[in-house]
């Protein structure tokens, strides 16, 4: 970490005070060490201005402290202050512990001229200890502690940015959704209104009563499409499980294809289901299944014959809307979004089963789905 101009300005600071200090200290001190008092106090001068790099270079720091203290006996309150850099900035602890080691013994074991050297050698030991080991400990503390928070800091940092992308995750996952839901809801029907809509055009002038009758059924289509709107904006406001939510079962499947029939679709339904009821997730992808199948068909083959089976197994349920090819080009295409079948396939997947949709090798176009039940089922 690149240091802040705020601890720039306090290692000059610190630096010109033990420079100042450490130099008057020499200077007034009345007996010389191996110098005389002037280059001791410029010795010491020199020391105290280096803790400028305390932070960037604390080893060579402490190693040219050393040299100096047992050269001259000067720069007290430097070696203090680079103890603690060396503790607090040192990337090795095996250099810590050396350095702090040399210091000590250095202490104890230099040569002192003029001096008495009667002390015992513990005695020295002890205060060179007390005047190392405190310092370095706090560094290394305040060392440990700063280390902790710059991982504390980076550890919310990516979990914010974690977040995020899961946010974001969600919300790509919710529109989809959304888009899911809608297609499913609204594209059948609108695809049969479309098409009755035509039919109500081509017969409105030769048969009134049958285009009443096709008029009629638009507006039920209508208000049944938007009920339906409903109910999914509600469990989208809610949540998926808000409230209780039909169940489609083969009478709503066979309504679906009666609808189809009623808009010109010449569709053969086979349904072979067993007594016990579908689970209701498995349930309503078999009905989305049929109901994307068919609306493809109001797409893209306009009349073509079509067949809907829907088959029970002991341990699936399997389910195949396939149409010929259309008698003629359907007079206008109605548009295609895309997402239906890439929709269907999530939800086939997301329940265990497989998905297989595209054009036959005869003409027309095939959509079949497998669904495994539950063991239980």
């Amino acid at each position: 970490m690149r240091p802040t101009k705020r601890s720039r300005a306090l290692d000059v600071a610190l630096a010109a005070g033990a420079a100042v200090t450490d130099a008057l200290i020499a200077w007034v001190t009345t007996v010389d060490f191996w110098l005389p008092r002037w280059a001791t106090a410029s010795a010491a001068f020199v020391l105290g201005l280096c803790l400028v790099v305390r932070r960037r270079h604390p080893v060579a720091l402490v190693a040219a402290g050393t040299a100096v203290g047992a050269a001259t006996g000067g720069g007290a309150v430097s070696g203090l202050i680079a103890c603690y850099s060396l503790g607090a900035y040192a990337t090795s602890r095996r250099a810590v512990l050396c350095l702090t080691a040399l210091g000590i013994a250095s202490f104890a074991l230099q040569p002192e001229p003029g001096l008495d050297r009667s002390e015992p050698l513990t005695l020295r030991l002890i205060v060179g200890m007390v005047f190392a080991l405190p310092p370095v400990l706090l560094g290394l503390y305040m060392g440990a502690r700063k280390q902790l928070i710059a991982s504390l800091q980076e550890r919310t940092r990516r979990l914010e940015r974690e977040q995020t992308l899961l946010a974001e995750r969600a919300r790509v996952e919710e529109r989809a959704r959304i888009a899911r839901e809608m297609h499913d809801v609204v594209a059948n029907r609108i695809s049969v209104m479309v098409v009755q809509a035509a039919a109500l055009r081509a017969i409105a002038a030769r048969d009134p009563q049958r285009a009443a009758e096709t008029a009629e059924v638009i507006g039920d289509m209508g208000r049944q499409a938007l009920e339906e709107l409903r109910q999914v904006i509600g469990v989208l406001r809610l949540g998926e499980d808000s409230g209780p939510q039909t169940v489609p079962g083969p009478d709503d499947i066979a309504e679906l294809v009666e609808r189809s029939r009623a808009a010109g679709l010449k569709i053969a339904l086979t349904t072979e289901l067993g007594d016990c009821q579908l689970p209701p997730a498995v349930a309503r992808a078999a009905y989305r299944v049929i109901q994307e199948g068919l609306t493809n068909v109001h797409k893209h083959a306009g009349e073509a014959d079509t067949e809907v089976l829907v088959r029970q197994t002991s341990d699936a349920i399997e389910l195949s809307v396939v149409n010929g090819p259309p008698p003629g080009e359907p007079e206008r295409l109605l548009p295609s979004g895309g997402n239906g079948l890439v929709g269907l396939r999530e939800r086939v997947t997301a329940l265990g089963g497989a998905l297989d949709a595209g054009p036959r090798p005869e003409g027309g176009f095939a959509l079949r789905a497998r669904i495994p039940l539950p063991a239980a089922s």
